[in-house]
């Protein structure tokens, strides 16, 4: 981001390995500073952008709320449904803008579904289908954090998964329970393939697939009474959408002429953090709705018992 936005400029920084990031931020322009403190006593600091191992990010929500700094945080907000509402509770009483990283709202893909589905032509949502997949766990040494169990409750849903129940409660509403299998599939402390199932109050259903155990790869598919939209390739570059048909079919079943739109090269972290320095200057609402977001982390809270479990969890009592 650094240099490529009039919006957003970075002036400090800090890691927990100091020596790692010595080169970069020298390269950027950005002071390196030996404590999170630092950076939030500094006054000329208007916002902090988190992207720290999970467990830590209620604490450094809940201290960068109290210095009266705007907060953008990885996803997900927090690891579960109580600590989320805490920090959202925490940056509201402040009245500092709290932006949850869901990057890919900002998708031009992600926005044609959602136009479809505003204008009619996809109808009523019936069913979503998703599966993001990556190799990162092959790679990630022992004593990295995102190798821990307790950074990944469900799984592969943590690391990934949680774009695609973002983006599902986003098109179909609330959740009203949930069906979750997860396990390791390769040598590792934590398990890397999970797969859920969702129904949703509106009487749709849901159904996420995610690995960090083998090749990337992700698609999005929302099948309306209408046609159905399908999002594809890993850099979510294609867009389908295909109509039902105008009149019955009177022979074999073909599939009518579809819309098909490529986005390629898109920056979604240029969008998300530009829009974030826009909604802090102009004062306005972040556009992930909170509301969206702790109902997620409701939802994973239900997913994550239903993986210990294996049962069907209710969300609506959350």
């Amino acid at each position: 981001m650094q240099g490529k936005s009039d919006d957003i400029c970075f002036v400090r920084a800090h890691t927990r390995t100091r020596a790692a990031a010595e080169n970069f931020c020298r390269a950027q322009g950005v002071a390196l500073v030996d404590s999170f403190e630092q950076v939030l006593a500094d006054a000329t600091v208007d916002a902090v952008v988190l992207a720290t191992p999970h467990s830590l990010h209620e604490c450094q929500i809940l201290a960068a709320a109290a210095a009266g700094k705007h907060i953008h945080v990885e996803k997900p907000i927090t690891l579960d449904c109580a600590s989320a509402e805490r920090a959202v509770a925490a940056a509201r009483a402040a009245g500092v803008i709290l932006a949850v990283g869901y990057c890919r709202r900002f998708h031009p893909s992600v926005a044609g579904i959602r136009t479809r589905l505003q204008d009619g032509r996809l109808g009523k949502v019936v069913a979503m289908v998703a599966q993001h997949t990556t190799s990162t766990a092959q790679f990630i040494a022992p004593d990295n954090w995102r190798a821990a169990p307790e950074e990944a409750p469900g799984g592969a849903l943590t690391a990934v998964g949680v774009h695609s129940l973002d983006h599902m409660i986003e098109f179909a509403g609330r959740v009203r329970d949930v069906r979750c299998v997860t396990a390791p599939t390769i040598p590792g402390p934590s398990d890397d393939t999970t797969t859920v199932m969702l129904t949703f109050e509106s009487g749709a259903t849901g159904l996420i697939f995610c690995s960090v155990a083998t090749a990337t790869n992700f698609s999005f598919t929302l099948y309306g009474s209408r046609g159905l939209a399908e999002i594809s390739k890993p850099d979510l570059r294609q867009l389908r959408f295909v109509p039902i048909s105008a009149a019955a079919p009177t022979g074999p079943v073909a599939a009518p002429p579809d819309e098909t739109a490529e986005n390629p090269g898109f920056d979604t972290l240029h969008a998300e953090l530009t829009e974030f320095a826009r909604c802090i200057r102009e004062r306005r609402p972040y556009p992930v709705p909170i509301a969206d977001v702790l109902h997620g982390m409701a939802a994973f809270d239900a997913i994550v018992q239903s993986a210990r479990s294996n049962a069907i969890v209710d969300v609506t009592e959350r």
